[in-house]
């Protein structure tokens, strides 16, 4: 898979965090990664999220 965004629910399960967990953290800020937020939907740039994990690519299960 090979997309430039990935949604909270994906961005959390790769960091091992609940759905509601991940979307407070965008809330707040504290989101280890870059969150856009774009008419109340957010997304997760996908190279910034693979660097923060220490990743290449994501995995085949995202």
């Amino acid at each position: 898979m090979n997309t430039p965004t990935v949604s909270i629910p994906v961005a959390a399960a790769l960091l091992g965090i609940s759905r509601s967990s991940a979307y407070e953290a965008a809330r707040k800020g504290n989101f280890p990664s870059r969150v856009i937020k774009i008419n109340g939907r957010y997304v997760v740039p996908t190279k910034p999220l693979l660097d923060a994990l220490g990743l290449d690519e994501l995995p085949a299960t995202a």
